[in-house]
Formats: C-alpha cells, sequence, structure tokens
C-alpha cells in the first residue's frame, strides 16, 4: 500500500519547509487523482485557501475537497488497483490563526474515523515552538514570548486569549474538548519515546505535541507512522509547516537558494506584490524599497471600490510597464494604514474586492517579467489560483527558510516558467524581502 501526505492548506504557505510537491489550486477529482500517482514526492498540497473566508465558507469548501478525495481514492482502488493510505494534515497558521476546530471536524466527518487529532502548529524555521504545551514565539537574542502576547492574537477574525494550547482548544471549541481532555505530549514523552501512550489514544482525543528542534518532530512521526502502518491506527493533524518535515523526509532541494536566478529567464526584471499587512511586512517593505533598482508603485486600498471607470488602474499598469521597460523591479504594495470594518464579514468582503484589483494587475503584468515574489498568504494563494490561474504548481525549493518557490508550467499562455515566490506575512527578518529581490536578481 502507497502511502500519500495530504495537506489542505489554508493559505498557500504550508509547502514552506519542502520542495518537489505539487500544489492544487482546484481540488476535482481528476486533478486530485494527478496528485495522488505523482512518484516525484511523497505529499502534496490542496491549496484551500480557507483563512481568508467565513466560517461557513470554509465548511463548504473543505467538505468539497474532502468528498472528491475518497472518491479519488474509492476511484484508484476500483479501477486501477492501486491502494493509497492518506495521511491527512489540516496545515494552518504557526501563530495559532485560522477556522479550527471547524476545518478538523469535516476532515474527521467526511475521512474519519480518527483515533486522535494532534495540534502541532511548531515552525522552527519561523521562530514558532511548543514548550509545556504553550506555544511561544522567539523573537532573537534567547528572547521569547507566548503567542498569545503577539499581534496575531488580536485578530478581528481568529483572535484567542491564551497561548496555552489545552485552553486554546477549550476556547476554541466553546467548551466542547474540556482543557481537562486534551491529551499533552511532553518534550520527554517526544524525545525518549511514546508509543505507549500512542496506542492508548482512541476517539480522535485532542492531543497538543512539545517540540523545540526539527529533531523533536522527526522522532514523533517515525513512532506515528510506524503505528499508523503496524497497528492500523488513524491520525489526524492540525499543525504548521515543520511536522510537514518530518512526515516527508525528503532530501535536500535540488537548486541551491542563493542559485535560484538561474530560474529567471534572460535576466529579465521581476515584480513583488506586497499584499499583507502584518507590523513585520511593513518593516520588509520599507528595507525592501531601499534598494536602487526598485520602483514603488502604492495602492491606495480606499479608492478601490470608487474606480468605476479604472482610472487608477490604468494609471499603475502605466507605472509598472515604464518601471519594467527602465529594467527596474516594479514593487506594488498595498496602503499600510488599518481599516476598521463593522463586521468580520465586511473586512472579510473588502479584503476580496483588494484582492480582486490585485489580481487584475497581475493578468496584466508585462510577458517578459522574470519573476514575481507574491508576499502574504492570502494574496498568495490568489495569486496562483486566480492571478495566473494555475490548476497545479510544482514547489522547486526555499529561497529563504520558510518562502517557496514554485514554477509556471513551460505551456503557460503569459508567464512560461516564470518563478514565483510564496512569502508569508509573518515570516524573516528585515532583510528578508529585499534579499529574495536580489537573490532572483543577479545577473547571469
Amino acid at each position: 500500500m502507497k502511502t500519500k501526505i495530504i495537506a489542505l492548506d489554508d493559505d498557500p504557505t504550508g509547502s514552506q519547509t519542502v520542495h518537489s510537491c505539487l500544489l492544487l489550486t482546484k481540488w476535482d477529482v481528476e486533478t486530485l487523482k494527478i496528485a495522488l500517482l505523482d512518484d516525484s514526492s511523497p505529499l502534496f498540497f490542496v491549496l484551500t485557501n480557507t483563512r481568508g473566508m467565513s466560517s461557513m465558507k470554509a465548511v463548504e469548501v473543505t467538505r468539497e475537497a474532502c468528498q472528491n478525495l475518497r472518491l479519488a481514492l474509492a476511484d484508484l482502488k476500483q479501477h486501477q488497483s492501486i491502494e493509497i493510505n492518506p495521511i491527512l494534515v489540516s496545515r494552518s497558521d504557526s501563530t495559532l490563526r485560522g477556522h479550527y476546530p471547524v476545518e478538523t471536524n469535516v476532515i474527521a466527518q467526511e475521512l474519519g474515523p480518527f483515533d486522535a487529532h494532534f495540534l502541532v502548529p511548531a515552525f522552527f524555521e519561523g521562530g514558532r515552538i511548543t514548550r509545556n504545551a504553550t506555544h511561544y514565539l522567539q523573537l532573537g537574542d534567547g528572547q521569547e514570548i507566548p503567542c498569545h502576547e503577539t499581534e496575531f492574537a488580536k485578530d478581528t477574525v481568529f483572535g484567542y486569549s491564551t497561548a496555552y494550547l489545552p485552553d486554546y482548544v477549550s476556547e476554541k471549541t466553546k467548551g466542547e474538548i474540556s482543557a481537562e481532555q486534551v491529551v499533552c505530549f511532553t518534550l520527554e514523552d517526544v524525545r525518549e519515546g511514546c508509543t505507549e501512550k500512542l496506542l492508548q489514544l482512541h476517539g480522535n482525543v485532542c492531543c497538543v505535541v512539545d517540540c523545540e528542534v526539527q529533531a523533536d518532530l522527526d522522532y514523533f512521526s517515525t513512532q506515528l507512522k510506524d503505528i499508523a502502518e503496524h497497528h492500523r491506527r488513524r491520525f489526524l493533524f492540525r499543525s504548521g509547516a515543520s511536522l510537514l518535515t518530518s512526515l516527508a523526509m525528503l532530501p535536500p532541494q535540488p537548486m541551491a537558494a542563493t542559485e535560484m536566478s538561474q530560474y529567471v529567464k534572460d535576466g529579465c526584471p521581476g515584480v513583488a506584490l506586497v499584499g499583507s499587512h502584518v507590523k513585520k511586512t511593513t518593516t520588509q517593505l520599507e528595507e525592501l524599497l531601499k534598494l536602487p533598482e526598485t520602483d514603488a508603485i502604492e495602492v491606495d486600498v480606499t479608492k478601490i471600490r470608487s474606480d468605476e471607470e479604472h482610472v487608477m488602474f490604468e494609471k499603475i499598469m502605466e507605472k509598472i510597464e515604464a518601471s519594467h521597460t527602465a529594467r527596474k523591479h516594479p514593487i506594488i504594495f498595498t496602503s499600510r494604514e488599518e481599516l476598521n470594518f463593522h463586521s468580520q464579514e465586511d473586512r472579510l468582503e473588502f479584503g476580496a474586492e483588494i484582492s480582486a484589483f490585485l489580481m487584475k494587475i497581475v493578468q496584466k503584468l508585462p510577458p517578459t517579467t522574470g519573476f514575481l515574489i507574491s508576499k502574504g498568504g492570502i494574496t498568495s494563494n490568489d495569486v496562483l489560483s486566480q492571478g495566473l490561474r494555475l490548476r497545479t504548481s510544482r514547489v522547486i525549493g526555499q529561497i529563504l527558510p520558510g518562502c517557496s518557490v514554485v514554477c509556471c508550467p513551460s505551456d503557460h499562455p503569459r508567464f512560461p516558467e516564470m518563478p514565483v515566490v510564496i512569502f508569508p506575512g509573518n515570516v524573516g527578518d528585515k532583510y528578508s524581502l529585499a534579499t529574495a529581490l536580489s537573490r532572483l536578481a543577479r545577473k547571469q
């Protein structure tokens, strides 16, 4: 029986620690079968982008993906005698934002039953670790703070009051799962072996896992996979990206990060599209714009709804074309001020309007654009699915820790083989965005 790791990713940044795998922006049965049969990687990602949706829409999308996956697995077994054992991961934000437990509940309903579901939000490249069942953000120089003390916990849609994961679970499930019911796997459990503890799990019990370094998850994943294979246990995961690294156990990526300019055709100038509004992104944008070969092009989001005659859009496109002709890199970014909304629905609706405007820009970029850097998880998902209209794409590696690069297919009608950087909003130091562009813009 073939094992395949399948990540339902609520934005496209879950591939930020792996390479060579497929990203799907469509999840019809035939597309899923292509990914299930792909021998280039032990895993693939279904980019549902549910973090940018309402809870109700997230349920609808997740259910559709799961039902189609069940059909695809059954079809391969019935008509091609190919039986696949799926390891299912609900990949989400390493700072605890997202539709939990909505998505794991739907996956359990459609593809269960499971003996347990594990919360493993760690993302080591981004400084997110879990100790004593509390999730921390490392700030550098040995400093770390519980995630509920960060800006991420104040998210108007996905905010939370505690980084102690058993209490987080109780808060998010509205008491349906109490903190006392959550099974905690301590660092001692993880590092010394926890096979017996894993074998005692049943009834889709919720578990949280301590881990401070990748080796912790490597050993833990080895035990999980052994039990799944030899004891026929079924586990579901709600995780950050680092668990996927351990589950997949891939060799080093084929192209070094510092050599990725080789993917840029003829050394053509590229474009950066910055949609994320977190503080780290704004700091990175400021450093990026200090590079002499960049041109700043701001999108005033407050004027998008009034741009019925497309005047603002046409002016932006003229600036992009002029910058590209001058062999500079247009840096297109949304205005930075934080807007207030009457409800979560209003915020999500306005976000969708901004995204539609940005994707129209992507679709009209000069066909000789050498590369595209997309900053922000939801922005990146929309770039792949709507701006570039990709059905599938393949991750070629990481240009920086936590920043995936994919290439458009060779038959793309406008941007054949163009590299695209998926750059999460909350990843990197102040110079990372500038470093990514500089690496791709190196002279051939």
